[in-house]
């Protein structure tokens, strides 16, 4: 097979040996000189000239691979169409979803949030939440009110119900006692059994952004807890999101804050111990169920104490007519059973004088 010079225009030789008598090697900077050159030439023996491109154009990367053939062959193999390839990626990396435009407001949002930009970001996240297709979360806790009405109409038609079993119960005894028979009744606690029923739940309808909507509930909930004085609609942004997504802990721990502002220690602690339960290896969580049931019983106790001073003065204002007070009379607890026992002291009265 003929031997090619590249680029030096030598023509073939039919053997090395006579190549590298015809040709010999030149020294290292002709080389270089050589190998600089832009635009190769090849001889016209052996190959087939057409099959390469246009010399003027063969330095344009764009012409693709050129790949010579043994047997005087040449193929070109065109480059990749980067273009096409960058347009498809950058269209495919663009969300076109139903919730485009939430997601494009909610990355807004984070961005005044994390600036510190508190009512800017909470007019981004409500733009997100209406965005968002699928029902909102006003309807959703309006659905969850109507549930909660329906069940306080239960709850008072059972009450009634139970008042008109005890006066029913209570005449059938007095009849039963002027008769001489037994008082037990059957029927009533057959009926006590019907009447208790397993306390129903509210369960919102499925929607299908829910995690997203839940997210942009939740994002509003922390601004407004960073406005201050707006505890009660972070409280309903926050139950919004629990409802879209009962395990997000973030929502729980979130609404727990706000119900601590407003002195609602008891609602606190029940969010605190439902994030907990979720997350049993969250610290935050765990921590805020130590500090607010310490705070809950240091609240009930005060109530207690609270209580008491009112039942106190009501007492001394009826024992009064009898020239008594409840000093005289010693309430002695238990410490086993917690119970007491009142013992009266004849020696104390309202004088103080024995």
């Amino acid at each position: 097979l003929p031997f090619v010079s590249w680029g030096l225009g030598l023509g073939a030789c039919t053997s090395w040996d006579a190549c590298k008598a015809a040709h010999p090697i030149k020294k290292a900077h002709e080389r270089n000189t050589i190998m600089a050159s832009t635009t190769p030439t090849f001889s016209s023996e052996g190959f087939d000239l057409d099959a390469i491109p246009d010399s003027s154009s063969s330095t344009n990367k764009e012409d693709g691979e050129v790949i010579f053939e043994v047997g005087g062959g040449a193929t070109t193999i065109p480059p990749p169409n980067t273009k096409t390839a960058t347009k498809e990626k950058d269209e495919s990396s663009v969300d076109n979803g139903p919730t485009a435009k939430s997601e494009e407001f909610k990355a807004q949002g984070n961005a005044e949030f994390k600036a510190g930009n508190y009512l800017d970001a909470y007019d981004y996240y409500t733009d997100a939440i209406e965005a968002c297709p699928g029902m909102s979360g006003d309807e959703l806790l309006s659905l969850q009110e109507e549930f909660d009405e329906q069940q306080r109409e239960k709850a008072h038609a059972r009450h009634m119900l139970e008042q008109e079993r005890r006066r029913r119960r209570s005449a059938d005894e007095r009849k039963a006692r002027a008769a001489g028979e037994s008082t037990a009744s059957a029927t009533d606690k057959d009926e006590e059994g019907e009447d208790k029923q397993k306390v129903e739940t509210f369960q919102p309808p499925a929607h299908p952004h829910a995690k997203q909507l839940s997210i942009y509930h939740c994002n509003r909930a922390a601004c407004l807890l960073h406005l201050r004085e707006r505890d009660d609609e972070a409280i309903s942004d926050c139950t919004i999101a629990i409802l879209l997504n009962p395990s997000y802990t973030k929502a729980l721990l979130r609404r727990m804050t706000a119900y601590e502002n407003i002195d609602d220690t008891e609602s606190a602690l029940k969010d605190a111990q439902a994030a907990y339960k979720l997350e049993p290896t969250n610290a935050n969580a765990r921590k805020n169920v130590v500090r607010l049931e310490k705070l809950e019983q240091e609240r009930m106790e005060k109530l207690k104490e609270e209580t008491m001073g009112k039942l106190k003065d009501l007492g001394n204002s009826i024992l009064g007519n009898f020239g008594l007070s409840l000093d005289n009379f010693n309430a002695v607890q238990d410490p086993n059973t917690g119970s007491y026992s009142i013992s009266f002291d004849n020696n104390k009265n309202q004088g103080g004088s024995s």
